[in-house]
């Protein structure tokens, strides 16, 4: 049987520069997942652009052939018109990409911009299209696809928008998906539910798809085929049963030491002492007015954060976990003061022990400018966070140059050090942002957030773009700063495995609820709550004989309604969080 996509010596390189990826070859048969696995920079998303030929101008391929081979016969990808790739891309052959807020317009509507692949490759009408594509955004987990059909990408999470690209890219039902990174954005119910769909759609359509990850996890779940990519080449490839039981490569055993997970055994927990508090957050809710889609209809209220009560110790880690739309977020911005509580909300940050509390919500211009300098924040995507225009050193400089730290030369020195601290080098200030490669992106991120020497740090996914041996690195380094510097730390994050590695406390949220809140080594080995073990069922381990259980998940990731009715709740009926056993709270009827 031919292959559907065959990749021989593919050289590609940018300008005169050496090749980003060298002698690449793979094949992918019909119906087969192929997973590129490897770190950032290795050459992975390069390879899969270049089938597509969507690759930056300045980026040439250089050598090699890839052939597609579709129901009109032996297609070579390389040699082929652009008039004629047009018919391929999108309807032969789909892309999710990465980063979703570049890849979404941010003037149209998310429900057109899915529908347009219908429009141009199947020629539906408008209601047939718009049918579709309401179905698919209910399969891929939008609560409410109406909603989501006329919402626009900036107002929707960094998870809802990924689910965006991933029904754009399987509406048209292709015959060869390449993802890259698909459920990065995502929490792990979610990316647990996309992956069963995309695994669905493959048996249903008998669609191939390359599957580019550094989870090792997602690769052992999903994968019959891998290759093993650094610096441009391919140190490994085969069978992904023989790979993950025995790797070859010394790169591919460094890849699984790194890998984060769950531990095995837990240790004794003991809830956190509450004495030095830097941060409080007091019945704090968040209600969002969203516009109606007829002028006619009422405005419809978007509950984010309900009744949240959450204590951070000093010199400790305060996780916050929950699928995307959770409120974890909100809860986030309205710590930092980006997002003021509803009436009866407070918020309270003490800098040092003795020192008098300030009330976030309330501050005025001069305390808002000193709290700034003692709070930061790092983002979940770096390319929004980044300015495309400023090069590295002004943007790590920037927050120095407004608050009046240092001179010229103090500001370019600690510049350079932030970016050797996080694992770069400072040959790299010059640069513009769209040079770096995502995970890169992501420590530059944690690098300006770091330049004021913050108290503390508030980091919205920190680790979700990293690949697993810079996560291990960048993760080192956060536990390194935070003992060293007494720092303290609100860690939101979708990766229980992180989480269960930095936190002293863990509260798991749900439809802007506090479902539950315990230390990791309560929470993650005796859970009460069904949402809270749907979470760890959900959590991709580098096992091929430890499969995700699709059923659990759906269990405790599905409506309120279908759980046991001690823990269910409305809009109306919501049971009060209670402690359970001391430092365990569970939100239940008692």
């Amino acid at each position: 049987m031919h292959p559907l996509l065959k990749v021989e010596n593919l050289s590609v390189g940018f300008g005169r520069g050496d090749d980003v990826v060298s002698g690449v070859n793979f094949e992918v048969q019909p119906g087969q997942t192929l997973a590129i696995v490897g770190e950032s920079g290795s050459g992975k998303t390069v390879t899969c652009r270049a089938i597509l030929r969507i690759l930056p101008k300045i980026a040439e391929i250089r050598s090699g052939t890839i052939t597609l081979n579709g129901n009109n016969g032996p297609l070579d990808l390389t040699a082929m018109s652009e008039r004629k790739l047009r018919d391929v891309r999108g309807n032969t052959v789909s892309m999710i990409f990465q980063e979703p807020m570049r890849s979404l317009s941010p003037l149209h509507k998310i429900g057109n911009q899915v529908a347009e692949v219908l429009w141009l490759h199947r020629g539906l009408s408008e209601k047939a299209a718009k049918r579709e594509v309401l179905e698919k955004f209910e399969r891929v987990g939008f609560p409410d696809p109406e909603r989501a059909y006329g919402s626009y990408s900036f107002e929707m999470s960094g998870g809802m928008r990924q689910r965006a690209m991933i029904a754009m890219a399987m509406v048209a039902k292709p015959d060869l998906l390449i993802a890259d990174e698909p459920t990065t954005a995502l929490d792990v119910t979610t990316q647990a539910q996309v992956l069963g769909l995309i695994k669905e759609l493959q048996h249903e359509t008998g669609m191939a798809m390359i599957l580019v990850t550094h989870d090792l996890g997602i690769v052992a779940n999903m994968a019959e085929e891998v290759v093993v990519m650094n610096k441009g080449r391919v140190m490994e490839s085969g069978p992904a049963t023989a790979m993950l039981r025995a790797p070859a490569h010394p790169y591919t055993q460094q890849l699984f030491d790194a890998a984060p997970s769950i531990p095995a055994v837990a240790a004794p927990a003991e809830p956190l002492s509450e004495q030095d508090l830097i941060l409080q957050l007091k019945n704090v809710s968040k209600t969002y007015t969203m516009r109606a889609g007829s002028s006619w209809k009422d405005p419809v209220l978007i509950h984010a954060c309900r009744g949240v009560d959450l204590n951070l110790p000093r010199g400790k880690t305060l996780a916050i976990v929950g699928e995307s739309g959770s409120g974890k977020t909100t809860a986030a911005r309205i710590a930092l003061g980006a997002e003021p509580p509803d009436e009866g909300g407070e918020v309270l940050f003490r800098s040092n022990p003795q020192g008098e509390a300030i009330l976030v919500n309330k501050m005025n211009k001069a305390a808002r400018t000193a709290f700034q300098e003692q709070a930061q924040m790092v983002f979940q995507d770096p390319y929004s966070s980044l300015s495309p225009r400023q090069r590295i050193l002004s943007t790590l400089t920037e927050p120095l140059e407004i608050h009046k730290i240092g001179s010229k030369s103090e500001q370019n020195d600690q510049a350079a050090r932030m970016l050797r601290r996080v694992g770069l080098n400072d040959d790299m200030l010059q640069r513009f942002p769209h040079a770096f490669s995502g995970g890169q992106r992501q420590r530059l991120s944690i690098a300006r957030a770091l330049m004021l020497d913050p108290a503390l740090l508030v980091c919205d996914e920190p680790t979700s773009a990293l690949d697993v041996s810079v996560q291990e690195q960048i993760l080192t380094l956060l536990e390194e700063l935070r003992d060293r510097m007494n720092l303290s730390y609100l860690f939101i994050s979708h990766d229980l495995a992180v989480v269960a590695r930095v936190a002293d406390e863990v509260a798991v949220m749900r439809q802007g609820l506090v479902v539950e809140q315990a230390p990791p080594d309560t929470l993650f080995y005796n859970p009460k709550h069904p949402y809270t073990k749907a979470l760890i069922a959900a959590q991709p381990t580098p096992d091929i004989d430890r499969p995700i259980n699709l059923k659990l998940v759906a269990q405790g990731a599905g409506s309120p309604d279908s759980w046991p009715e001690a823990y269910r709740f409305s809009d109306t009926v919501v049971p009060s969080l209670s402690e359970l056993e001391p430092g365990h709270k569970v939100r239940c009827h008692v």
